[in-house]
């Protein structure tokens, strides 16, 4: 635990970091992930006297399925619940990107995220104009995403995916990208003032409570409310098609979670709590709490680094050994050599392109070729009953990776 708090802590002051419920009364509305829109809680980059010294141009790796990603964002208020972070912000409010199999040549490229949430992140990182990162320029970062998208007919399995403390839903996109294309509907949650800024429908980007003083946080809760998130979640995109218009495509027999540090706390959480949730992914996260025998008896996938997550290295892997003994269905424990705690997202991918250098000695690019194609696999095993000879056993296309099985 304290080695996953202190990679937190390090990430928040990096790059890295960057690119780091029932229905009753609820509220949704939908939009096309329009153009972005800055707000009043982020309006304008830090001001600084030093001139870009480059033009970051973004572009994450294109998803490799035969369909398109189209996207869409909807807005949900769970009316059961106050924020837990923020009580006098009224009922929890909630922005949602979903990700869905499109007709290729269909919609418009999607913004990776709005002004206000880009002007959140770089006031939070404290990013140097001298990077070239703007408002402008991050929120432009190509996505391989298209708005307006056609759908491709049929039902398709729900992948929900939460991204690590202080990271806004995008974090996840070439994950998100990546499965809508190989057939998956998928929802970014974003978890309200737990990361840099999510835009709400209001247009106000509310910034993190949680970033500042991480030592004061009650993980085991913060875990517990996101479940409560992605429960309420996937109550309104399976219950009357009305929280999203597009929710007809929604198989809500097969629904999967993975999410990335502690969203794979959040997604062991949420299955615990939710027995709707059929398979789960922890992408190097520690468990929040680690789950006990008899909870969680469906398909689990561990994915992390190899410095960090093997078994007998001392400190976390303890933990995700207590998980991996208590998981009483199919279950995965691989570990990726050179990858760093931002392998599995945009994170790295991003910071190479700005310029900065990157901590891995695995390659940003290879890091999120791994993540995807890992759960995808998995998902396809899980969710689809597609056999994936990829998750076998080691495999000489990808020798970085490596298979557990500890007290086998």
């Amino acid at each position: 635990m304290k080695r996953n708090r202190r990679i937190g802590a390090v990430a928040a002051l990096t790059l890295a970091a960057l690119v780091t419920g029932t229905g009753a009364g609820f509220a949704a509305t939908t939009t096309p992930s329009a153009a972005p829109v800055a707000t009043h809680a982020f309006d304008a980059a830090p001001a600084t006297a030093t001139a870009p010294t480059r033009t970051f141009q973004g572009n994450l790796p294109a998803p490799t399925g035969r369909y398109a990603a189209g996207e869409d964002i909807i807005h949900l208020t769970d009316t059961s619940r106050l924020d837990p972070w923020v009580p006098s912000s009224g009922p929890r409010q909630l922005a949602v990107t979903m990700v869905y199999p499109a007709v290729p040549g269909t919609g418009t490229p999607a913004p990776y995220m709005t002004l206000g949430e880009a002007a959140g992140i770089i006031q939070h990182r404290k990013l140097p104009a001298s990077s070239g990162i703007t408002p402008q320029t991050l929120s432009g970062v190509t996505t391989h995403a298209f708005d307006g998208a056609r759908p491709r007919r049929g039902k398709h399995p729900l992948v929900v995916l939460s991204t690590a403390a202080e990271n806004p839903r995008m974090m996840l996109t070439s994950l998100a990208t990546e499965l809508a294309s190989h057939g998956y509907v998928v929802a970014l949650v974003g978890h309200t003032y737990e990361d840099t800024g999510e835009t709400l429908a209001n247009g106000e980007t509310p910034p993190c409570v949680t970033c500042d003083h991480p030592e004061k946080i009650d993980f085991n809760a913060e875990t517990a409310g996101r479940a409560k998130d992605v429960s309420f979640v996937i109550d309104q995109l399976t219950h009357g098609n009305t929280a999203w218009r597009l929710a007809h495509l929604i198989d809500k027999h097969e629904i999967g979670m993975a999410g990335h540090s502690l969203g794979g706390a959040a997604a062991a959480a949420t299955m615990i709590a939710d027995p709707r949730v059929r398979a789960g992914v922890d992408m190097d996260g520690t468990f929040f709490p680690a789950p006990k025998p008899g909870q969680i008896n469906r398909p689990f996938l561990m994915l992390g680094r190899a410095d960090g997550h093997t078994p007998g290295d001392g400190g976390d892997d303890a933990v995700w050994k207590q998980a991996w003994d208590a998981f009483g269905g199919y279950k995965k424990w691989l570990t990726v050599v050179g990858a760093d705690h931002f392998s599995f997202a945009d994170g790295d991918v991003l910071q190479k392109q700005a310029g900065f250098p990157s901590a891995s000695p695995l390659s940003p690019e290879r890091g999120v070729e791994i993540t995807r194609e890992y759960v995808t696999a998995f998902f396809d095993k899980t969710l689809k009953g597609i056999d994936r000879p990829l998750l076998d056993g080691p495999s000489p296309n990808n020798p970085e990776v490596l298979f557990h099985s500890p007290g086998h």
